[in-house]
């Protein structure tokens, strides 16, 4: 087992020094303190310290204390650097993700032995899920932590239920992030939550069930290019490698990692927990084009309906990534923002700031409008449970998707070439006709709803939410043509108020293709 390697690092590092940390206020490596030789630990340390500067420690107290306090003033991490998909999209892979790109909504899950205290550890503040490196926390301290770790509420069941309410199509799982603890029952490496924490248990296993169960679709997140508990692993100048146990970068070999721990651990979720329907790949790093080309084709081989996303690295993949942002514009490649419900990917301590949910249904509406699919971030606690404002917030949501989820579900971008200062447009078609939704955030105070440089004979409009009687009312329509002082369209007669307060959904049916003025000419 690739642990049982680690032993004579660990024991080097019990034997000869006890190490406490200094951190500065930015997202800098922290700076070592050391006491070498035996008997003297860290609290014999910290007591020498209070002694021999009792105003020094009770400053250094008060800096940490600010810190625990202040979530929002630690620097969080920044996005890993991507290698985009390039080219036309074959048939087969469009038939691959043409799940996916109905879908348009999943749940994205960070959850590890982070989670126990919230990013924290020992009383100090780890920032995020990359405490361990923020900290620099020895491996042989930091793999403690799965001592206490033990998820008595956790329940495959309840998450599916939650994600499934909002609206959301598939879940994506963080099978093995940065630190490298596998969150599954690895085989190939016994540093994982079923073989080392009193838990016992597969929440893999639990959850790729219960979402089949639910009819939802279930993939994994797998840390590719950086794992903290492994020696081979070199990042990018060292920027987000473990050097702190592991300190030579250049002796390190990205292709044994690859093969010990990369390879078999995918293997082993491909082969052992039924259809894994994403492999959902993290910070490619230092992985060879030939490397990522041998691990698309062992996906492939293992699971040929499997999509994976485009961190597999060198332009390999299926879709692209967007990290906490909304393009601008639409692209001709898939593509998936995936993002934060509130400041941090994993549960953290403290961290209330939860994204309202107008915030994430006009998020979700934007990004729907550009043919993207979002994958909103949620983190249970070290207990397994979500937060309550997590849950409240898919609640509002969910209720919103119950109404205007056609708007949302198997569209495409829209077909206006900007957006509307009164919000965004999304299209299906069926039968060699259209239908625009026009998602209303802004209500027209004079009752007038204008759908700019829309050419297109207007069969039918009305408002997707019924009303009282079940009803949905149907709305007058006129047509300005284009003309030398005024710019043409559509206007929509509207009611004085708004259906919904979030954004309410206006239908156009049309007869053929959206024809759409450019320039004074007009686009189908």
């Amino acid at each position: 087992m690739i642990f049982s390697k680690f032993s004579s690092h660990i024991g080097l590092s019990n034997q000869y020094g006890h190490c406490h940390l200094e951190r500065s206020d930015d997202d800098s490596p922290a700076t070592r303190v050391c006491s070498w030789g035996e008997g003297r630990g860290k609290g014999e340390l910290i007591q020498s310290r209070v002694r021999e500067a009792p105003l020094k420690f009770a400053l250094v107290l008060v800096v940490l204390f600010s810190i625990n306090v202040r979530a929002d003033k630690v620097v969080q991490p920044a996005p890993p650097q991507d290698t985009p998909i390039m080219g036309a999209q074959s048939a087969a892979t469009a038939q691959k993700l043409a799940w996916w790109t109905d879908a348009r909504f999943g749940m994205f899950i960070h959850w590890g032995l982070y989670s126990q205290d919230g990013c924290f550890y020992k009383g100090t503040n780890g920032g995020s899920e990359h405490m361990m490196q923020h900290l620099q926390i020895p491996l042989v301290e930091y793999a403690k932590i799965a001592d206490d770790f033990d998820p008595t509420n956790f329940d495959a069941d309840v998450i599916a239920d939650t994600a499934k309410n909002a609206g959301m199509k598939y879940i994506i799982f963080t099978s093995k992030h940065h630190d490298g603890f596998a969150m599954f029952d690895s085989e190939s490496n016994d540093y994982n939550i079923v073989k080392r924490t009193p838990w016992h248990r597969d929440p893999i296993a639990e959850l790729a069930a219960a979402c089949r169960r639910k009819g939802l679709k279930f993939g994994v997140y797998y840390s590719l290019g950086r794992d903290w508990a492994d020696p081979d692993v070199p990042t990018k100048k060292g920027y987000r490698s473990n050097t702190w146990d592991y300190p030579d970068e250049n002796k390190k070999d990205f292709s044994k990692y690859f093969a010990r721990k990369v390879k078999p651990q995918i293997t082993e979720l491909l082969t052992h927990y039924g259809p894994i329907d994403v492999v959902w790949f993290d910070t490619p790093e230092e992985i060879s084009p030939a490397e990522s080309r041998e691990l698309v084709d062992l996906i492939h081989k293992l699971q040929p309906n499997c999509i994976i996303n485009s961190r597999v690295g060198n332009h390999f993949g299926d879709y692209n990534v967007s990290e906490q942002k909304i393009p601008g514009t639409a692209s001709i490649q898939p593509w998936e923002t995936c993002m934060t419900l509130n400041g941090h990917w994993a549960y953290f301590k403290g961290d209330e700031k939860w994204k309202p949910p107008v915030t994430v249904i006009h998020n979700l509406i934007d990004i729907a409008s550009k043919s993207g699919n979002y994958l909103l971030n949620v983190g249970p606690t070290g207990k397994g449970a979500l937060p309550q404002g997590a849950v409240k917030d898919l609640q509002a949501v969910g209720a919103w998707m119950k109404v205007n989820g056609q708007a949302i579900y198997g569209t495409t971008g829209s077909p206006f070439p900007l957006p509307f200062e009164w919000g965004r447009c999304t299209e299906t078609t069926e039968s060699g006709n259209t239908t625009l939704y026009l998602h209303v955030w802004n209500w027209p105070t004079n009752g007038k709803l204008f759908v700019q440089d829309l050419k297109s004979p207007v069969t039918k409009a009305y408002l997707l939410k019924s009303n009282s009687l079940g009803l949905h009312p149907k709305l007058e329509t006129s047509y300005i043509p284009l003309g030398h002082t005024n710019e043409p369209g559509v206007v929509i007669d509207l009611p004085n108020n708004a259906p919904d307060k979030l954004s309410s959904t206006v239908v156009l049916k049309l007869k053929g293709k959206a024809q759409i003025y450019l320039s004074g000419a007009f686009t189908d």
